[in-house]
């Protein structure tokens, strides 16, 4: 029985070795697929896997592009790391009441969900989502102080270093 990783970056299987050759014939795996023999303990390309390397050329061209990653070892994008450091700045920085980190937080996790949604088994959306939620907080608090700044009749709404 084996598993492999589809074009669309979703895992299919378990299926036997004669539904995967069918699969090769249709041209719906082909030798850069990944592939996990049951007890095997790393994930090949199909032409590496003895019982399938005669189904393709004698070569295997290089691949192009990064290779699916098997499941749950989907990375962070950049964007989505940028953006959950940003949202931790902006609530860390009482200067500025967060600024400019949190509209950069919000902008950066964006990115990396939209990355993440794009291509699901490459990147994850974890720290995108943690980036965006931080910056919504704080933008929300920025909002608060505001508020509570003008109904309290303070129009002396001052960007100091001192803190909230």
């Amino acid at each position: 029985m084996y598993r492999i990783i589809g074009a669309d970056g979703r895992p299919y299987g378990p299926v036997s070795g004669g539904q995967l050759r069918q699969w090769i014939a249709e041209g719906r795996a082909n030798a850069q697929t990944q592939c996990l023999a049951e007890g095997a303990p790393a994930w090949l390309p199909l032409g590496a896997v003895p019982e399938f390397a005669a189904c393709f050329a004698a070569t295997i061209p290089p691949t192009i592009g990064p290779l699916p990653s098997p499941v749950g070892a989907a990375r962070a994008s950049g964007f989505a790391t940028a953006g959950m450091i940003c949202g931790i700045l902006s609530l860390g920085c009482c200067c500025c009441y967060g600024l400019p980190f949190n509209l950069l937080g919000l902008v950066f996790s964006i990115i990396g969900l939209a990355q993440a949604s794009r291509h699901p088994g490459i990147y994850s959306n974890g720290q995108a989502l943690a980036g965006l939620i931080l910056s919504l907080l704080s933008l929300l608090l920025f909002g608060a102080v505001l508020i509570i700044g003008l109904a309290t009749g303070n129009t002396q709404f001052q960007w100091n270093f001192s803190g909230l």
